[in-house]
């Protein structure tokens, strides 16, 4: 079985998902001939041509708005916003727009489109090439949102978010682009949106994490492992729908909860999983549901200690583990 860096199996399941499907086009900024300020776009043009990848604007909200004029009528957009932190120009189009058509339409329309966006911290991106704004779009109904942490699933979880009738948001780590490898078929397989993965296996605690955070838990795992504790890690993979069902059962199984997201703690996506857990897995709690994320300050730091001081790690995952084992 190949095996792929993160960014080569995000180029190869672009490109072959276009050849597949002749109403597949790609839109974004130097998408087109430069390939993509990461190259997750590197050769594209070169085959399709610039009328199926195409250079825009940088316009955020231009690329959202164009994209789903374009899956209103008959095309399936690949639109890349270059940077997470630069979506919020766009964010009308896809909560108030992309969203509800829909349900606007009583299901006279879809939208399948599908947004990608590099995200989150760890590369020195400081305050506006750090962010982690999953939170604020797994609130919204209408959207799905996926965030993949191995090669394997970032490319049977983009095909399945292409082939989608809906809007998909497709969060990729941007510290695992080419740190991250793995095995990778190259068979036509799909990932389904919406379930999750258990990665390792525990009876003691469950920590519950996404994207990089994923492979940060399973080296925690590793560590306390060491010291006898016995953790189940769950890889969410697509935080909108939620398998909330894979989460309840690993909860009720171990008895205690650790959730770990890099966004900051307060009002981030590992609340929503912390209330869910505790409104309907209380009484198999044999602890208190708790949370690692980062601190509260306005973006990611440039100085290395600083960002290191930000940035979740295996260690602290690792400590807040130990904590909740001997509650």
């Amino acid at each position: 079985m190949p095996t792929r860096t993160f960014i080569d199996a995000i180029r190869e399941t672009l490109a072959t998902e276009m050849r597949r499907d002749e109403s597949i086009i790609v839109l974004g900024e130097d998408v087109g001939k430069k390939g993509g300020v990461f190259l997750a776009t590197d050769g594209l043009w070169a085959e399709f041509g610039d009328e199926r990848v195409i250079d825009t604007p940088l316009s955020e909200s231009m690329i959202v708005g164009a994209s789903i004029g374009a899956a209103v009528n008959g095309l399936r957009p690949v639109a890349e916003i270059q940077f997470a932190d630069f979506i919020f120009p766009a964010f009308n189009q896809i909560v108030s727009e992309a969203a509800r058509i829909r349900y606007r339409s009583n299901d006279g329309y879809g939208v399948p489109m599908t947004i990608r966006a590099p995200y989150g911290g760890g590369v020195h991106g400081a305050l506006y090439h750090s962010q982690s704004v999953e939170a604020f779009f797994t609130h919204v109904p209408g959207l799905k949102v996926v965030v993949p942490s191995t090669p394997y699933d970032a490319r049977g979880l983009l095909r399945s978010s292409i082939r989608d009738e809906d809007p998909v948001l497709f969060f990729e780590h941007k510290k695992m682009y080419r740190s991250v490898r793995g095995d990778v078929p190259d068979t036509d397989y799909v990932v389904p949106l919406g379930k999750a993965a258990i990665t390792h296996p525990g009876s003691q605690v469950t920590v519950i994490a996404y994207g990089l955070m994923a492979h940060y838990a399973l080296e925690a795992a590793d560590r306390v492992g060491e010291d006898g504790i016995s953790v189940e890690v769950v890889d969410l993979r697509t935080l909108r729908p939620l398998d909330t069902e894979t989460v309840l059962e690993s909860v009720r199984k171990t008895g205690k909860c650790l959730i770990v997201y890099e966004d900051n703690k307060f009002g981030g996506y590992g609340a929503e999983v912390a209330a869910i857990v505790a409104e309907e897995a209380f009484d198999y709690l044999d602890g208190p549901v708790t949370r690692i994320a980062g601190p509260e300050v306005p973006g990611v730091p440039y100085n290395h200690a600083l960002e290191e001081w930000f940035m979740v790690s295996p260690e602290k995952i690792a400590d807040g583990i130990r904590a909740l084992a001997a509650y």
